[in-house]
């Protein structure tokens, strides 16, 4: 089963992905805090006096539920501040249903530009700085099809004016995404790894 790596500079980024317990807790809290407040504005809810219990339960839950994904989700937020930006790339079979569901979307997501990656070759970036719905949080989105898979990464952050100045950090976070897999050497003969170019 294909998996994610990346390597996420540890003075701008924390994985939420690897940290268990008391470990990465706080940053967990908030940037689930900020996911929530972002998801009831989209839906014209106020926040609610337990949002703040159910972001520490979903904090304490979410580190669990990632391991259990064994590396086909990866989460970051900025170490800064994590009510910011939180970063999650995921690697999903390219199903037909999936390839459908992602050529109807709404006409704005066509607005792409290539976007290369050393491991992943040449993908689509989308950033959508000013949505159009005010409701609607700044985000950048990057996806790369190997034919087999759609390797996606997604930055949400929760600031209008402070988005540019963290997407370059994003960027430089995506382009580190690879995909690697668990087969050892001489299990298929007929398959020729070689290392990606400089």
């Amino acid at each position: 089963m294909p998996r994610l790596q990346a390597d996420a500079d540890p003075n701008l980024w924390v994985p939420v992905t690897e940290s268990l317990g008391l470990r990465g807790r706080r940053h967990r809290k908030a940037a689930i805090r900020m996911l929530l407040s972002q998801a009831n504005t989209a839906m014209g809810a106020t926040d609610r006096p337990g949002s703040g219990v159910a972001a520490w339960a979903m904090s304490q839950a979410a580190p669990l539920l990632l391991r259990r994904a064994a590396g086909r989700v990866l989460v970051w937020v900025w170490k800064a501040d994590a009510e910011l930006v939180v970063v999650m790339a995921q690697i999903q079979e390219a199903t037909s249903q999936l390839r459908t569901a992602r050529a109807m979307m709404p006409m704005e997501y066509d607005d792409t530009e290539s976007f290369r990656s050393a491991y992943l070759g040449v993908g689509e970036k989308l950033e959508m700085a000013l949505p159009s719905d005010v409701r609607t949080p700044p985000f950048a989105t990057y996806t790369w099809d190997t034919g087999t898979h759609f390797v996606t990464v997604t930055a949400v952050c929760s600031d209008r004016e402070r988005f540019g100045t963290v997407i370059g950090s994003v960027d430089d976070l995506a382009r580190t995404v690879r995909v690697v897999d668990d087969l050892a050497v001489g299990e298929s003969p007929t398959v020729l790894r070689i290392e990606p170019g400089s």
